[in-house]
């Protein structure tokens, strides 16, 4: 244990020593039943005579802030509910530099969601609220062996930084299955990342700056407003239909805005399940060349379709250099594994390569080497194939589930494909205000406001359909019809007119 010791000052070593671990303790550092160093142990390390240590540790138990055990050493005590938290910002004298923090106005939405839905955690909780693919999909056994296999194959190779780009076999191998799906793609053009989530963010820090605009759809993914926020980027939203982003409003957006990236969804849009039209996918890439305007193509669940036909990739209808392509596999197996990969071609890629580098040298050669040799192009394959079907019937699980137990009024658009559903709730219905009613029925979502770059409070809600079974998704959906008949009978009884929705996504 590293304890800072003013050996100059007038405060004994022995009360340095106690004030220290009381303020670790007070401050949630050293939990409950965490085994303090023996004595001995402490006092060689902090190159102080045993005495003193003992002193210290005698008046932090007289406060009953530790405790001795009998053979088997001191032990930090519960603490009582009344005692100050010290680490807590409300009661810290925080420097000045970290007051500043606290001033701005920027909340990331994935964290807002997080604690939303962590203090509706409860024992036979229904949740529709996941942002990943079912995991338990994944063989974890054959991969454990695929990892044992490199690692003998390998051995220290595996081990370490590996090519900064990504691992070369699996570069060709993300080339070959994007070349297969009808976007010609060379392994260098390919740069492996953590997640998509550092693709979106890499190519926001190369190509934006603070007070720079971005064109995103309205509603769109959290995690991208959260990135652009961050990097206090302004963002213009465009709404959202049936048939994905109204290209129709973006030259006018582009005129007035002056955009430095256009970020767009295209397939199985997150959160409102929806696709791009062909003819609106060939208007927004003629737009972006036309005012010289990249395009990052966030194609995160582009695979897992149910219905209808593949429809072309921006990138597939990119004249050359204007539209990046970012996929990932955590959706389709583990998100644990945290790989992801972006396409573009020019400099853009070497500065993404440099940029990589700066934020954390490279992606974990081992897991890109053993995804390698667990995922060939048959076995994806196989797996997409057993995946898509099983989604599937999910999907009409939650569709049928929809229709019988929710009001008329409550309209939902059956997705062609991906994790997602978009609900609209009936009579105007807060999604934040219905929140804690569903709670209590004991089903949970994540409520649509979190996904539009202005607003909080929205009548929509995002719907993951793909992580519960059939007959766990039919109890989920009558919990949430019985959520909402309480708030339209509390709307009632306060006397709240009903508001008239649009027919939205």
């Amino acid at each position: 244990m590293r304890i800072p010791l003013d050996r100059d000052s007038a405060v004994p070593i022995y009360r340095q020593i106690e004030a220290f671990l009381r303020h670790e303790m007070r401050a949630g550092a050293l939990a409950p039943e965490t085994r303090l160093p023996a004595t001995r142990e402490l006092a060689a390390s902090l190159g102080v005579n045993r005495l003193t240590v003992t002193t210290a540790y005698a008046d932090l138990e007289a406060e009953g802030l530790i405790y001795s055990r009998q053979g088997s050493g001191t032990y930090v005590a519960p603490q009582p509910a009344s005692l100050p938290a010290q680490g807590d910002p409300a009661h810290a004298d925080w420097p000045l530099w970290q007051q500043e923090l606290l001033s701005r106005t920027w909340s990331p939405a994935m964290r807002e969601m997080d604690r939303l839905n962590a203090a509706a955690d409860r024992p036979g909780m229904i949740s529709f609220a996941g942002g990943i693919g079912d995991a338990r999909l994944f063989h974890t056994d054959e991969f454990r062996k695929t990892l044992q296999h490199v690692v003998r194959r390998d051995g220290i190779d595996a081990f370490g930084y590996g090519d900064r780009a990504g691992y070369a076999p699996l570069r060709a191998t993300i080339a070959q299955v994007m070349t297969g799906q009808g976007i010609p793609t060379h392994p260098d053009q390919v740069l492996i990342t953590a997640g998509s989530q550092q693709a979106v963010a890499l190519v926001a820090q190369l190509l934006l700056r603070p007070g720079d605009t971005a064109l995103v759809e309205s509603p769109t993914y959290s995690g991208a407003i959260d990135i652009f926020r961050s990097q206090d980027i302004r963002l213009r939203g465009i709404p959202v239909d049936e048939h994905g982003m109204q290209v129709e409003h973006v030259e006018d957006a582009l005129q007035a805005s002056r955009p430095r990236l256009i970020y767009t969804i295209p397939n199985f849009h997150n959160p409102t399940g929806t696709c791009m039209s062909t003819a609106r996918r060939r208007q927004l890439v003629r737009l972006a060349v036309r005012y010289n305007v990249p395009i990052l193509e966030d194609d995160f669940v582009g695979d897992l379709r149910y219905d209808g036909h593949d429809l072309p990739a921006l990138k597939a209808l990119d004249p050359g250099g204007y539209v990046m392509y970012v996929g990932t596999v955590s959706k389709m197996l583990a998100p644990g594994l945290r790989l992801g990969f972006v396409v573009a071609a020019g400099p853009v890629y070497d500065r993404l390569l440099a940029s990589k580098r700066v934020n954390d040298l490279s992606t974990s050669s081992l897991l890109q080497r053993a995804l390698e040799a667990y995922v060939s192009v048959g076995r994806y394959q196989a797996h997409l194939r057993r995946t898509c079907q099983l989604y599937r019937r999910r999907r009409d699980a939650l569709v049928d589930a929809l229709q019988r137990h929710l009001p008329a009024d409550a309209r939902c658009i059956p997705p062609q494909g991906g994790l997602f559903a978009w609900l609209q709730l009936p009579a105007g219905i807060s999604a934040l205000e219905l929140h804690p009613l569903a709670a209590e029925e004991g089903v949970t979502y994540s409520p649509g406001g979190f996904f539009f770059p202005a607003e909080r409070d929205q009548s929509f809600a995002r719907l993951n359909f793909v992580m519960r079974e059939p007959a766990e998704i039919e109890e989920g959906v009558r919990r949430l019809g019985r959520a909402i008949e309480r708030s339209l009978k509390q709307r009632s009884t306060a006397g709240i007119p009903v508001r008239q929705q649009p027919i939205t996504v």
